[in-house]
């Protein structure tokens, strides 16, 4: 996967460092050259004034060709040649050089050591000759390591913040984009918001105007199958509920005929699970996120709807030998009132049809210590292991596929209980086996 941040870096710490390098490269050239050009004129200097000399005060000045040594460490030698180049006085070692109109120059070795030569003519006893002096290039050296580890230093200090300037600017060039990332992923999956362009650079405003015409179309379709189902669940329940009417009127009145009893009672049951089906995608339709409100949570109390519910679960409980058990309390909460009963329901009746002849099922509800409120379904049932209790919140998920149920149920629950902002736990009882649901409200 290619990277914007990589390429841009590419095209830009490339050039900068090219051109580090040239600048660096121009500026040696700008402080050695007048650097060597001063240390010519004064070797040039120097000959002069040791020709001038000579004629003045004779061979005396150029000693016996020993090495001569100055303040700054320099060594230095001085011989004078005839126009033949044969030696007349001074070091042996010192090549001679042709006789010039100006001082001349020239590179040269002596004893193993770079020189500098620098040449004067003069006459000497009326005829021409000329007089070299050579000088060692330590100091030349020195200057010139002084000016690479100058620019060395220079040049990398300049680079890495440059390259630095570089990689900021960048930075702060994607930042919009990275700001759009976390909008982006602060979003919950539901949310399907136009992205607000206000502020925005311009060249992300057609990236999120096509974002925000993908978020409307997503929109459109996430509404068109909300109402489809809806419209289904609402336009199945009336002639479900009839239905059943006929099958209850034909099972009582074939009730002497075993064979049609037995088929009535199978399709009772039948008509039983689809009317419940009905009435979870209607309760699946309305815990739909982008159809929650925040203004619809109002003050209620859990257990007086949990009390509305007993009766219908008390039937069910006592018809499968079940002994079901409430501890209710004050459970103050803001809540939906028609969403958290479909929560109760759904929960009490999971706990019910897992629970086997002559189990128990304890619903409790109260505040919580925290300050909200808890409600708590807990059943002796089988359980549901460790590694698959994430699981059983999904939809159509169904550990026991020798049980009715279509799935949904907790599914719902799950749902519901985000929407009020609480926080859903599965764990399992203290002594025994089974299941406890606990739901904490803020």
């Amino acid at each position: 996967m290619s990277s914007i941040r990589l390429r841009l870096l590419k095209w830009l710490v490339g050039p900068i460092l090219v051109f580090n390098l040239g600048a660096a490269a121009l500026t040696y050239l700008l402080a050695w050259t007048p650097a060597q050009l001063a240390f010519d004129d004064g070797l040039r200097a120097a000959a002069g004034a040791l020709a001038a000399r000579v004629r003045a005060e004779g061979l005396g000045l150029l000693g016996d060709g020993s090495t001569l040594e100055d303040g700054a460490g320099e060594a230095s030698w001085a011989a004078l040649h005839d126009a033949s180049g044969r030696l007349i006085a001074g070091s042996a070692a010192l090549p001679a050089l042709p006789t010039l109109r100006g001082p001349g120059l020239r590179d040269a070795d002596l004893h193993g050591e770079p020189v500098r030569i620098a040449s004067a003519a003069l006459e000497w006893q009326g005829a021409p000759a000329t007089v070299s002096i050579a000088r060692t290039v330590r100091a030349r050296q020195q200057v010139r390591s002084a000016i690479v580890r100058s620019l060395v230093l220079l040049e990398g200090v300049f680079s890495l913040a440059l390259v630095g300037l570089a990689w900021f600017s960048v930075g702060n060039g994607l930042a919009p984009l990275a700001r759009l990332r976390a909008r982006l992923d602060a979003r919950g999956s539901a949310d399907l918001a136009p992205l607000d362009d206000s502020g925005m650079p311009r060249e992300l405003a057609p990236v999120v105007g096509a974002f925000n015409a993908l978020l409307g179309r997503i929109e459109a379709g996430a509404l068109a199958q909300d109402e489809f189902r809806a419209n289904v669940a609402h336009q199945l329940r009336t002639p479900l509920a009839g239905l059943k009417l006929q099958l209850e009127w034909l099972a009582a009145r074939h009730a002497a005929d075993p064979d049609s009893a037995r088929s009535l009672t199978l399709m009772l049951q039948a008509n039983e699970r689809l009317i419940r089906q009905t009435n979870q995608l209607l309760s699946l339709e309305r815990a739909e996120p982008n159809r929650f409100a925040r203004s619809r949570l109002l003050p209620l109390d859990l257990s007086e709807l949990v009390a509305e519910s007993i009766q219908h679960f008390v039937e069910q409980a006592a018809a499968r030998d079940i002994d079901l058990g409430f501890e209710l309390e004050p459970a103050p909460l803001q809540g939906e009132r028609f969403m958290l009963r479909d929560l109760v329901d759904n929960l009490v009746d999971n706990a019910l049809r897992y629970t086997p002849a002559g189990g128990r099922v304890t619903v409790a509800c109260g505040a919580s210590s925290e300050g909200g409120s808890f409600l708590r379904v807990e059943d002796n049932g089988p359980g549901i292991p460790a590694s698959l209790r994430s699981q059983v919140f999904e939809r159509f998920v169904r550990l026991d596929q020798q049980s009715t149920g279509s799935g949904l149920g907790l599914a719902i629950v799950r749902d519901i209980a985000n929407l009020h902002g609480a926080e859903l736990s599965l764990d399992e009882p203290e002594e025994g086996s089974g299941a406890v649901f606990h739901i904490a409200f803020p």
